[in-house]
Order: structure tokens, then C-alpha cells, then sequence
């Protein structure tokens, strides 16, 4: 079972969610995935997958929001290719096999279609599920992602030439080992997502005005990504909303890298989320 884990006394504890832990081979790939659902015999309709961010988990992106979202839905979270619990392939990232391993797990589970909540490199994931695979996306919640190269500062790109493991944040790491002990699968995890990275390959204006999906767009005022590079993603994606909220990279969500000693201070994040998921 889930807590509350939002680190506010003042709140009421919540609901816990039954949880459904698995494994399934989607395109030779053995994949984690977890199903949260607090009201089973309730939460009807279309049900939520969240894609985690790089170098990440489930619990280390959603584990402080997840609680309140699976009070009103079903809700499937995954970990991606040498990320966390699940395997790997001999063959680099590449978000169109990111996509299509999502694809494949929700035929797999029986779901024709989904809302998708993903989290930098997993919006972009979730970005190319709606452009590959679009009478899958109901709707489509993109956070703290970028298309283009230059959305992201100079320094960001340098960062990734000569990085070495020590310069992962501490609390990913730590994430990582928490739900696989071996440190040779963080350290290839690792690596295969900083050559992601350097190698980065973006979309094109065409391509994103594709999406036709409602899409949420949200953004913290000190992110990776510029505000005006998420302007330019909301004007180019016709059914889309633009949210910009304080702080850095993923706080607002509650992503374990960017929170002051673990703490989650807006937990209203989630019931903006849950608005912009109910509304018709």
C-alpha cells in the first residue's frame, strides 16, 4: 500500500490505493509495471499511464502525486527500458522504442486507449506515443519537456560531455538501488541515457502541430526548457492548454531530484491534473 507521502502534516492521510506489481515482455523486453487503482469498483473510463523521467523510477517521479491521483483513477505506472526494475536491450535509447514499448504493454494489459501524464525525457516519450500511435492518446499532460535543441541553455548540451555517474543526483541513484541493487545496470542506465541526450534528436514544428490530443503543457519558471520555447510548443499544438508554475525542474510534481530536503510543497499540482483530466 501507498502513503501519503507529500510531507504535510496538515493534510488527512489518504486513500490507499490496491496495487498490482508485474512483469511483461513487450518487444523482447521484460518490463515493470505497477497498476494503482484506490477505488476499484469505482474509477470507470479512460485510465492514466505515467512515464517517468531519465535516470528515473516510478517512485522517484510519481511517488509523492501518485497517492492522489489513483483516489480518482486507474492508474498505470511503468519503468522504461534499464530503467529501474525493468530489463534491457542490447541497443540504445531512443524515444520512437520507448514508444512503441508502451504501445505494446498497454495492448498487452487490454487498454485501447489512455490519458498519458509524462515527465521530461518521459514526455517526450509520451510526445512521440501521440505523434506514432495516436488513437491510443485520449489526453496528454507534457511536463517540464522540449522538442527542440534550443529550448535548452548551452550549458545544459555541455553538461553531458565527460559526465560521469557522480554528477547523477544523489537521490536518483539512490532511487535506482532502492529497486535494483546492481550497480552496473545503474551504471549502464547511466550511460545510455546521457548518449541519448548528446545525441538528442528533435522534432519539427510539423510534426508537434500533428498532435491533436487535448494537451496539458506545464512548466516550472526556472526549468530546463525556456518559457519561450514552451509558448511556441502551445501555439503549435492546437488543443493545448500552457501552465507555468514556480520553481525548477519537476518540483511542482514532486520529482525526488529538484525537492529542498524531500519535502513536496504543492501538492495542488495533482488536483490540476485531476480538473484537466475530467473535464469533457
Amino acid at each position: 500500500m501507498l502513503n501519503n507521502t507529500t510531507g504535510d502534516p496538515n493534510q488527512r492521510p489518504m486513500e490507499q490505493a490496491a496495487i498490482q506489481k508485474g512483469f511483461q515482455l513487450v518487444n523482447g523486453l521484460n518490463m515493470y509495471y505497477e497498476i494503482h487503482d484506490a477505488r476499484p469498483d469505482q474509477n470507470k473510463g479512460v485510465p492514466l499511464v505515467l512515464i517517468h523521467g531519465g535516470g528515473s523510477t516510478i517512485d522517484s517521479s510519481f511517488g509523492r502525486i501518485l497517492p492522489k491521483l489513483a483516489i480518482t483513477r486507474k492508474v498505470i505506472a511503468l519503468e522504461l527500458q534499464a530503467h529501474g526494475r525493468t530489463g534491457d536491450r542490447n541497443k540504445s535509447l531512443s524515444f520512437e522504442q520507448d514508444a512503441a514499448d508502451v504501445a505494446e504493454l498497454l495492448c498487452a494489459l487490454d487498454i485501447a486507449k489512455a490519458d498519458l501524464f509524462g515527465y521530461s525525457n518521459g514526455g517526450q516519450t509520451a510526445l512521440q506515443i501521440a505523434l506514432s500511435y495516436p488513437d491510443l492518446v485520449h489526453k496528454l499532460i507534457l511536463a517540464s519537456i522540449f522538442y527542440k535543441r534550443s529550448a535548452a541553455s548551452d550549458d545544459f548540451w555541455d553538461g553531458f560531455n565527460g559526465a560521469t555517474l557522480e554528477t547523477m543526483p544523489l537521490t536518483l541513484r539512490e532511487a535506482f538501488l532502492n529497486v535494483n541493487p546492481d550497480s552496473q545496470a545503474l551504471q549502464n542506465m547511466f550511460d545510455k541515457d546521457v548518449s541519448r541526450m548528446k545525441h538528442f534528436k528533435e522534432w519539427s514544428d510539423d510534426q508537434v502541430r500533428m498532435i491533436r490530443a487535448k494537451t496539458l503543457i506545464v512548466q516550472g519558471n526556472v526549468d530546463v526548457g525556456s518559457l519561450d520555447h514552451a509558448l511556441e510548443m502551445h501555439r503549435n499544438i492546437i488543443n493545448s492548454e500552457l501552465v507555468i508554475l514556480p520553481g525548477a525542474h519537476g518540483n511542482y510534481m514532486g520529482a525526488i531530484e529538484f525537492l529542498a530536503e524531500g519535502r513536496w510543497t504543492m501538492p495542488y499540482f495533482a488536483d490540476l491534473l485531476i480538473e484537466f483530466l475530467d473535464r469533457t
